[in-house]
């Protein structure tokens, strides 16, 4: 099974986004968060996060990147009770029992477009909105020699 971690290439996420996602955590493309939103809401860092920002499930930060990789049975079920809780606790979902079927389908969806590409592929989204709502497309670019590894930093450095 595979799933995205996010990727900082450089500093420039703290720059463009409100709150930048760390590398290294597992993400969704987060449109969700989007699906009211109209061009009066389309301003400075919002803008930026809406127009090709990732989700961190973990953190709730975005990411411009994002690094193709394997992940366990037990890591998917602990993203899916995560994003569960935080439909609840951020975005008005009554409850996770309510909340969990969908915190399923978006990383599902995720997921699904993941198993098409070889571990440590980049993923970037783009994203418009249009009259019928979000529209969102997707880029890749084929893993180099180096892995996510070599991006992906986990832990403390300290």
């Amino acid at each position: 099974m595979k799933l995205a971690r996010t990727l900082r290439l450089d500093v420039s996420d703290d720059n463009v986004f409100d709150v930048p996602a760390p590398s290294g955590e597992w993400a969704i493309s987060g449109g969700f968060e989007f699906s009211n939103w109209t061009e009066a809401d389309l301003k400075g860092k919002a803008r930026q996060a809406f127009s090709n920002g990732w989700y961190s499930i973990e953190s709730g930060g975005r990411a411009t990147f994002v690094g193709v990789c394997d992940i366990t049975d037990a890591e998917l079920e602990q993203l899916r009770q995560i994003l569960a809780q935080t439909f609840v606790e951020c975005y008005g979902a009554p409850g996770i029992d309510a909340a969990y079927p969908v915190a399923c389908e978006e990383i599902d969806q995720m997921r699904n477009m993941c198993e098409d590409f070889e571990d440590n592929t980049l993923l970037m989204v783009s994203r418009t909105l249009t009259e019928l709502g979000v529209e969102e497309t997707y880029r890749s670019r084929a893993p180099q020699d180096a892995s996510l590894e070599a991006f992906a930093v986990h832990g403390s450095v300290d």
